[in-house]
């Protein structure tokens, strides 16, 4: 579970949800002036509230289900004489993110997945009403005394799992410039700073072009060696990875410490792998990020050295390879341009 103190990102929380309970029926007989006869007149109980998940596109974190976890829904009112049937309960709606899965805690399975806005999820079923004694009566049993009471609502625990949706994602090691690349091409502003694992909860931008034409980038923080086994902060937010549909590969071509920028590339795609085939397999450009921090002199003498290095290192020959400098917005407009090129070609 993604869960940091201090921080208002959760994506992933226990809750326990109750449906209200159906109304009891009533038992009653009319007692009218001038009718020695009444007949049975109880009336049924009100349905219970039903329990409804809500994706809502202003949230992207489960972080108020952390401290308020339990949730009831209101029960069904009992009927009354003279026919009455009592009021239903009032169904509950809670508000989530769009992107949040719902797991049964017993069983495991997969009750539900909410991936457009407003779309609505039943999680817990509201008790079935109780009948009245009305309902009882026939040709040969005239005055019935026998009523149900309602039946409990349906209890429920249930994990929440958030996966944010994005079209792109962002990877690399910690410090490549990854949030610095979102703060450059949208209106996301993480933090931001010249140490490692600045970023500790994934940011979401929304890269315009146009008035039509625009999409969402998604970064998370940074992979280091044996993330895939836990080490570190990125693989616990991996998984919002798989909704992407394009991933941006983020490469310091001027590491502080020193290292291979082609070392580095080839760790993240080791990680990558190890995490999930599903990741692995996406789609994936390669960006050089700080060519600001190159000499003018072989500034693309060098480019062109990495770029060919990379290609002959990690046997690719068709994928993408863009230089940009994010902190000098450098590169980065036609970056995003043919990032949604390809977007509106791939559906």
């Amino acid at each position: 579970m993604s869960d940091f103190v201090g921080m208002k990102f959760l994506d992933e929380t226990v809750i326990e949800v109750v449906a209200g309970k159906g109304g009891d029926g009533c038992a009653s007989f009319r007692r009218e002036k001038y009718i020695p006869k009444g007949g049975p007149d109880g009336g049924n109980g009100g349905v219970g509230g039903s329990i409804y998940l809500e994706a809502k596109p202003n949230l992207n974190t489960l972080i108020d289900f952390r401290f308020a976890p339990y949730y009831r829904a209101q029960n069904g009112k009992p009927g009354s004489g003279s026919n009455r049937t009592g009021n239903a309960g009032d169904d509950l709606v809670l508000s989530v993110p769009i992107g949040t899965q719902v797991f049964s805690v017993e069983t495991g399975e997969l009750i539900g997945d909410l991936m457009k806005a407003h779309e609505k999820l039943l999680v817990a079923q509201g008790g079935q009403k109780g009948l009245g004694n009305h309902c009882f009566k026939s040709s040969v049993h005239r005055s019935p005394r026998e009523y149900t009471r309602g039946h409990p609502g349906e209890y429920r625990q249930l994990t929440l799992s958030l996966k944010l949706i994005a079209d792109v994602g962002l990877v690399g090691l910690p410090n490549a410039g990854k949030s610095s690349f979102i703060s450059a091409v949208s209106k996301a502003k993480p933090k931001i700073a010249d140490y490692p694992f600045t970023t500790l909860k994934p940011n979401l931008g929304v890269v315009k072009l146009n008035f039509e034409r625009h999409f969402v980038v998604a970064d998370i923080p940074g992979l280091i060696a044996k993330a895939s086994e836990g080490v570190g902060l990125g693989i616990q937010f991996l998984k919002h990875l798989e909704r992407t549909r394009l991933l941006l590969h983020i490469v310091d071509i001027y590491p502080s410490n020193d290292s291979d920028p082609i070392d580095n590339i080839l760790l993240i795609e080791q990680e990558l792998k190890h995490y999930s085939e599903l990741v692995f397999n996406k789609p994936r450009w390669l960006v050089f990020n700080k060519v600001d921090m190159l000499p003018s002199i072989d500034n693309s003498q060098y480019l062109e050295q990495l770029e060919k290095h990379a290609r002959d290192t990690l046997h690719i020959e068709n994928i993408p390879i863009f230089a940009i400098s994010a902190l000098q917005k450098k590169g980065t407009l036609a970056l995003c341009q043919q990032i949604m090129n390809f977007l509106e070609q791939s559906f």
